[in-house]
């Protein structure tokens, strides 16, 4: 496998959204069947229950809104019986603004596909979004934050998010405040240890900071 080379790893790039053809779509899962069927109409349903989701379809489904944003194009190569072949792998992250977010990743000879293969990464990635108001300076008592202190460990980077007043916006670098922004948090304060020259760990980094409130497990009496 030949080193990719290194090109230019970040964009500012707001991608249209594929909508994928759910008319046609015939389910392979049960979850599928059940969301195709209308037993399922919230997607917090099959998150809340730590279920993986395995076919896009589902999220087209009970996430209609979507916004996708590209965090990386890189051209890559890797070597094949005839010589080496170029590649593109994209880096995107998907959400609603409304509390769920997902980062895929797609590679293809040509930058379309492998953002369309991101997408389709991105949603059976989605993760769920807790909201809140955990800052003393705030304590407004709406969704515009973050509940409490978290973090999230990815590769070689660690991301720190606290909670902050209203008014603030997100105090963090580009791709962490991308991924705040898609999933609806609009005040965030934001550290970073270990390398963030990695967009994918980051990116992921952050993810995995907003998704250990949804593996903590709660106390006696405490609601998540």
């Amino acid at each position: 496998m030949a080193k990719g080379r290194r090109g230019k790893s970040s964009t500012n790039k707001k991608e249209e959204v594929i909508q994928l053809d759910i008319a046609s779509w015939t389910p392979r899962t049960s979850i599928g069947k059940r969301v195709k069927a209308g037993e399922i109409s919230n997607i917090d349903q099959i998150l809340d229950d730590g279920i993986k989701i395995l076919e896009p379809e589902i999220v087209d489904v009970l996430l209609p809104e979507l916004e996708a944003e590209t965090l990386s194009i890189t051209p890559t190569q890797r070597s094949t019986d005839s010589g080496r072949k170029m590649q593109f792998r994209a880096v995107l992250v998907m959400g609603d603004k409304k509390g769920h977010v997902g980062i895929g990743v797609g590679k293809s000879e040509e930058v379309k596909p492998a953002l369309e293969y991101a997408m389709r990464d991105a949603r059976k990635n989605m993760v769920r979004v807790r909201m809140g108001c955990g800052s003393w300076e705030c304590k407004c008592g709406t969704a515009h934050s973050v509940p409490q202190r978290l973090a999230g460990k990815y590769g070689a980077t660690t991301i720190t998010l606290k909670p902050a007043p209203k008014g603030l916006g997100i105090a963090a670098n580009t791709v962490v405040r991308k991924v705040l922004s898609i999933a609806g948090l609009r005040d965030v304060w934001s550290s970073a240890l270990g390398s963030t020259s990695n967009v994918y760990n980051t990116a992921m980094a952050t993810v995995e900071a907003l998704d250990s409130i949804n593996k903590r497990k709660p106390q006696p009496g405490e609601a998540i």
